[in-house]
């Protein structure tokens, strides 16, 4: 089949000028994905693995137009998927492939859900705009200034276009003076997030949210705050040129009892450019800084500042599988800030299981 449609794209009628994407797919997609985009059934494809279904927008509107590009390209092995789909790379150029991807997005009719491409890769500490289905878990080990190593892993849940459940779960180890280490659960978060605004045409997304953070933790040991404490926030992203981007967050900290915690904001700005392997289809590379400031509402207070440098990496050809490593250093007030050590592994969840996609 793979073939044939090869050999029908390579004729002169293709190759004299770029069709519209529509034509494309009919001529050469629509025998395995049918003309509504929902997918042949098993007995008009003669193989087992079933076609996608494209009008399910929660399963392919989150992807960016370089995994649809990918795929096309190279075949469904270029992202860990089935042999099945073949390469149309010496049949298509980028702009006609461009051209079908176009077409193929118009089978999600709702256009409330936010485009992939505006699915930023995830810094360290600023929270992006765009609603995930991921499990990441952060891991900082203080190079000076007092042994500790702490661990945050937060489940997300996308509900729908626009919204996204959020539950975090911190791990924290403290050595005392004693020399002997201390550790438990700290204060746990749950969150709520929702899209306020996105645009692929300015390549901006705007989003709000909220954590309640409950006092699981035992204050003694540094290990929670001994308090309930209510954190608003809101994070917007944008697309630069050069497969760069901006991150900004800024949001505050209110605890219920100020006696043990004090009311703070913070405002976090991360900015990154993403390299792709193998003329684009391949491991992606992307080195970003942040630029990390909190205050506290009190008289006397100063504002801290931390710069954390940064890279991302895809671990598996899915690219749902990520890891970051990075250093926060104080950029001030240095006195009792540590330098902390700082990597997280990602899993994208909605894109397979932790052993598929390699």
């Amino acid at each position: 089949m793979a073939a044939a449609l090869l050999a029908f794209l390579a004729a002169p009628a293709v190759a004299a000028g770029p069709p519209p994407g529509k034509a494309i797919y009919e001529s050469a997609c629509a025998a395995c994905h049918g003309l509504d985009g929902r997918g042949m059934p098993k007995s008009a494809v003669g193989f087992e693995t079933p076609p996608p279904d494209f009008t399910n927008c929660a399963s392919f509107n989150k992807e960016p137009d370089g995994d649809w590009h990918a795929v096309i390209h190279e075949g469904g092995p270029a992202r860990g998927w089935s042999t099945i789909m073949p390469a149309f790379g010496d049949a298509l150029s980028s702009e006609q492939i461009g051209e079908v991807i176009e077409y193929v997005r118009g089978f999600c009719k709702n256009k409330a859900w936010p485009r992939g491409d505006l699915n930023i890769p995830r810094a360290l500490m600023t929270e992006k705009a765009f609603p995930e289905g991921e499990v990441v878990t952060t891991t900082s080990i203080n190079a000076r200034d007092g042994a500790a190593v702490g661990t945050v892993t937060i489940y997300e849940k996308r509900f729908g276009a626009l919204d996204q459940l959020e539950i975090k779960t911190p791990v924290g180890f403290n050595k005392r003076e004693t020399g002997t280490w201390t550790g438990g659960i700290g204060d746990v978060g749950i969150g709520w997030k929702r899209v306020l605004f996105h645009s692929l045409d300015k390549g901006s997304i705007l989003s709000a949210g909220g954590e309640m953070v409950l006092p699981a933790g035992d204050r003694s040991k540094g290990l929670g705050k001994g308090t309930k404490l209510f954190e608003p926030f809101a994070s917007y992203g944008q697309l630069l040129p050069g497969d760069s981007h901006m991150q900004f967050q800024v949001g505050g900290e209110f605890p219920t009892d100020t006696s043990k915690a004090p009311r703070a904001m913070f405002w976090r700005t991360a900015l990154g450019k993403t390299i792709a392997q193998d003329r684009g289809f391949g491991r992606a590379w992307t080195p970003m800084v942040e630029f990390v400031a909190d205050r506290e509402f009190e008289t006397g207070a100063k504002t801290n500042w931390d710069v954390v440098p940064q890279f991302q990496v895809t671990l598996s050809k899915r690219q749902h599988i990520m890891a970051n490593f990075g250093v926060k250093i104080p950029a001030n007030n240095t006195a009792g800030r540590p330098i902390q050590i700082m990597f997280y592994l990602l899993w994208d969840y909605l894109d397979g299981g932790l052993r598929e996609g390699w």
